[in-house]
């Protein structure tokens, strides 16, 4: 117990320089705090495995900020559900989930890259020449597996309106009752201002933020990952124009066999996961 104890806290709190410990330090840990007279790294990890506890693994991750959390995914998610202030979506209601891709390169390996072959792997030069770059705008909508997308010099007000303009000025959008704008708090649509801006823009939008650091509340984030995987990895483009043309022509492959995500993830869940972690935050302060 004293040694999954000692896996289980940081390094800094136990006065070591290292960022994460492996098994063979915290074997020499145990010996030096006279935890055990000897002890092998392979014990260490048979024990600690036991409770799959991995101290030499760490994952990334981003902590809630938003005060508002709860309230803003609420939104979201119920609208996901089809229902906006605990009220039926109507058949003329749209949503719309949007994002840009920012500062996407055009890199244009030094040597042309090779296709696969028996027992060989397609080989891709890893020195590349930066010919420009552009953004990626998108507006996926929910109900309908419908996509929107256009490149632009940079993101920012002016681009985001080309994209609501995009969408807008065709049916069934135009005439709609209300179009819901799932967006983040990205500087094109930004705060309080961008609601205002987009209503002004048309008067059936409506802008509807998630919170901060919460991108995996919006949907076009699963079509980014696809594109990123299908289109530009590996990013062997040879100018912006060919990169645009292989963005746009993606965009239309993709769309032509969408359907709807089915997104399982619902407000009730998560007011129960956030009242779970409460309950693990206060069980922790008590102990």
């Amino acid at each position: 117990m004293e040694v999954k104890a000692l896996a289980c806290q940081l390094p800094r709190e136990l006065g070591l320089p290292f960022s994460c410990l492996s098994r063979q330090e915290i074997a020499q840990q145990a010996v030096q705090r006279g935890i055990v007279a000897s002890i092998s790294g392979a014990t260490v990890w048979r024990w600690l495995s036991q409770d799959a506890i991995r101290p030499w693994c760490y994952r990334s991750w981003i902590f809630p900020r938003d005060p508002l959390f709860a309230q803003k995914a609420s939104r979201v998610l119920d609208l996901y559900q089809g229902l906006w202030e605990g009220e039926p979506l109507a058949e003329d209601d749209y949503v719309l989930s949007t994002d840009e891709k920012t500062s996407i390169q055009a890199r244009r390996r030094v040597v042309p890259t090779t296709p696969p072959g028996p027992a060989r792997p397609g080989r891709v030069e890893h020195e590349y020449e930066r010919r420009g770059a552009l953004a990626y705008l998108a507006a996926w909508d929910v109900r309908r597996a419908k996509l929107f997308g256009l490149c632009q010099p940079t993101t920012g007000i002016e681009p985001f309106h080309a994209l609501v303009d995009l969408v807008m000025r065709q049916e069934p959008y135009c005439s709609a009752r209300r179009v819901f704008w799932v967006a983040d708090n990205g500087s094109s649509h930004r705060g309080r201002p961008s609601v205002k801006r987009l209503s002004e823009w048309y008067k059936n939008a409506l802008l509807v933020h998630t919170p901060v650091h919460a991108s995996w509340l919006n949907q076009i984030e699963i079509y980014f990952s696809v594109l990123q995987r299908k289109v530009l990895t590996p990013n062997d483009c040879e100018d912006l124009d060919e990169l645009e043309y292989r963005l746009c022509a993606f965009q239309s492959l993709y769309e032509s066999a969408a359907k709807p995500f089915h997104w399982k993830f619902t407000s009730g869940d998560l007011r129960s996961l956030l009242a779970m972690l409460a309950d693990k935050e206060s069980a922790k302060m008590a102990a």
